[in-house]
C-alpha cells in the first residue's frame, strides 16, 4: 500500500514539473513591447461599447492610453478602430418556415499606425448562433443582449492580441510601409 502511494505521489509531482517546465502559457499572454506602452486610441464612436470593451483589454495588458484630442504626439502609436458592423443570418428554420437559429456576426476594421515606420490593418470576424424560439421573446432579446456583450469582448481581446503581435510585423510583406519625407 505504501509502495503505490509512493509511486503515486511521484507520478504527480513528475506531471506537474513536466507541465510547469514546457512553456505552457495562456493564449495572448505576450509582453508589451517598449515603443506600444503608450498609445492613441482612436474611434469612429469612441463611447460605443466596441471601444469601451477594447479600451479596458488595453488597460488591463498596461497600455496607457492618451486621448486623441492632442494630436501633437506624432511620436506614439495611433490604434484606429475604422468600423464595426453586426449582421444577422438564418441558419435554420422551423419546419413551418420561421426562424429557428440565427447567427450574428461581428466584423471590426482597424489600423495600427507606428510613426514613420508602417501601418498594419487588423481585420477581426466574431460569430456566434443562438436559438430564436418565437414563443420567448423576452428571454431572446436577454440573450442576444449577452450574446453581444461576449462578442465585443472577444472582439477586443482578438483585437489587442493583434496589436501586441503587430510590432514584430514590420519585418514582414503584411505591413504597408509609409514613405515619410524626412525634413531638418
Amino acid at each position: 500500500m505504501r509502495y503505490w502511494t509512493f509511486v503515486l505521489i511521484i507520478g504527480v509531482e513528475f506531471l506537474i514539473v513536466a507541465i510547469a517546465g514546457c512553456g505552457f502559457h495562456l493564449h495572448c499572454n505576450v509582453h508589451v513591447p517598449d515603443e506600444m506602452q503608450t498609445m492613441i486610441l482612436n474611434s469612429y464612436d469612441p463611447y460605443s461599447p466596441l471601444t469601451r470593451a477594447i479600451r479596458v483589454k488595453l488597460l488591463l495588458n498596461g497600455i496607457i492610453l492618451i486621448d486623441d484630442v492632442d494630436s501633437s504626439n506624432a511620436s506614439l502609436p495611433l490604434l484606429r478602430i475604422i468600423n464595426a458592423s453586426e449582421s444577422q443570418g438564418i441558419t435554420s428554420v422551423f419546419q413551418n418556415g420561421k426562424p429557428a437559429e440565427r447567427q450574428l456576426i461581428l466584423t471590426v476594421q482597424a489600423q495600427v499606425f507606428m510613426p514613420g515606420k508602417y501601418y498594419y490593418p487588423i481585420e477581426i470576424i466574431v460569430s456566434r448562433s443562438f436559438f430564436d424560439h418565437p414563443l420567448i421573446v423576452l428571454a431572446k432579446d436577454a440573450e442576444e443582449n449577452i450574446i453581444r456583450q461576449e462578442m465585443h469582448q472577444q472582439a477586443a481581446q482578438q483585437l489587442v492580441c493583434k496589436l501586441l503581435s503587430a510590432h514584430a510585423v514590420e519585418q514582414t510583406d503584411n505591413a504597408v510601409l509609409l514613405e515619410v519625407p524626412v525634413t531638418q
